[in-house]
C-alpha cells in the first residue's frame, strides 16, 4: 500500500509540489491584477472576482450547502467582509505601485497576525514573531523609499497595500477563530459571496463606475475565480500532511515569484529595496519558527 505523501524528486512530497505550485500561481496573479487595473477599477473587479469564485464554490460544494446555519452564515460574512477590506485596498494600490512592491508588501500579514491577537485577544506574541516582525519592518522601510532611498515616505498606493495587509491578517485570525466551529467549505462559499457583494455595494460609496467592457478583465477575473477555487482545495487536501512550519515555509515563496513574475513583465526594483523585499521574506519565515533547545547531557 503506498503512502499518500511518498517523496518525489529532491526529497518533495506530491502535497508540497502542489503548494509550491500554488505559491508561484500566487505570486503570478500580482502581475494579472496590475494589468487588469488599466481596464477597471478596483471594487468593480474584487465584487467580480469574489462573486465568481462563490459560484463556481457553490457548484463544487453544492451537497454540503445543505446544512448551511446562522453560524456560518455570520462567520463567512465577518470573514468576507475583511477579504473585501484587504483585497479592495491591495488591488487600490495596484493601480498605481508595480506587483513586485505590491507583493512583498503584502507579505507582511504574516508577522502582524501576532500582533493583532496580542491587541484584539491578549494573547502575547512568541519572541520570534517580534523579531520577525522587526525585519519586516526594517525591510518594508527598504522597500518603500523613493529610489531605493532609506526613509519610509510611502505613496497612496504603498499606504494602500499596507493597510490591506492589517485587514488580510485580520482575516487570518477571523479564520482561526472560527476553526473547528463551522464547515469550511460552507463558510469559503459565504465568505467568497460576501466579499464579492459588499465591493459591489462599496462601488457608489467610493464614485466607482461600471468600466467599460474589455476582455482584459473579464478573463482576468474569471482566472482569479478559479484559482482562488482550486488554490482552497489544493491547501486543505495538501495540509492533511504538510507540517505547518513547513507549509509556512513554502508560502513565503509567494511574493518573491510574485518579485519574479514583475522582473519578466519589466519591473524594476532599487538595489536597497531588493534588500528590504529579501528581508521581509526572512521576516515572514522567522515569525512562524519555533526553535527548540535542548539540554545535551
Amino acid at each position: 500500500m503506498s503512502s499518500p505523501s511518498r517523496p518525489l524528486s529532491f526529497g518533495l512530497s506530491r502535497q508540497e509540489l502542489a503548494l509550491i505550485v500554488i505559491t508561484m500561481v500566487w505570486g503570478v496573479t500580482f502581475v494579472v491584477v496590475h494589468t487588469a487595473m488599466r481596464y477597471s477599477g478596483p471594487l468593480f473587479f474584487v465584487g467580480l472576482r469574489f462573486v465568481t469564485a462563490a459560484l463556481l464554490g457553490m457548484l463544487v460544494f453544492h451537497r454540503a450547502m445543505a446544512g448551511l446555519n446562522r453560524r456560518e452564515i455570520g462567520a463567512g460574512i465577518a470573514i468576507g467582509a475583511s477579504m473585501c477590506l484587504g483585497y479592495g485596498l491591495q488591488t487600490y494600490g495596484l493601480q498605481t505601485i508595480s506587483s513586485s512592491k505590491s507583493a512583498f508588501i503584502t507579505a507582511l500579514y504574516v508577522p502582524l497576525v501576532p500582533l493583532l491577537q496580542w491587541l484584539v485577544l491578549r494573547r502575547p506574541p512568541h519572541w520570534m514573531s517580534l523579531i520577525g516582525v522587526a525585519l519586516a519592518f526594517a525591510g518594508l522601510v527598504l522597500l518603500a523609499g523613493p529610489d531605493g532611498s532609506l526613509s519610509l515616505q510611502m505613496s497612496r498606493g504603498e499606504w494602500a497595500t499596507l493597510l490591506s495587509a492589517v485587514a488580510l491578517a485580520g482575516e487570518i485570525i477571523l479564520i482561526s477563530r472560527f476553526a473547528g466551529k463551522v464547515d469550511v467549505r460552507r463558510v469559503t462559499v459565504i465568505q467568497l459571496f460576501a466579499a464579492g457583494a459588499l465591493s459591489f455595494l462599496f462601488m457608489p460609496v467610493t464614485g466607482e463606475a461600471i468600466p467599460a467592457f474589455s476582455w482584459v478583465w473579464l478573463l482576468a477575473a474569471l482566472g482569479m475565480a478559479t484559482a482562488s477555487i482550486l488554490i482552497q482545495l489544493t491547501m486543505n487536501w495538501a495540509q492533511k500532511t504538510v507540517s505547518p512550519t513547513r507549509a509556512t515555509l513554502i508560502y513565503a515563496g509567494e511574493p518573491v515569484w510574485g518579485g519574479i513574475a514583475g522582473r519578466i513583465a519589466g519591473e524594476r526594483l532599487p538595489g536597497l529595496a531588493i534588500v528590504g523585499a529579501a528581508l521581509i521574506v526572512l521576516g515572514v519565515v522567522v515569525s512562524e519558527l519555533r526553535p527548540s533547545w535542548r539540554k545535551r547531557i
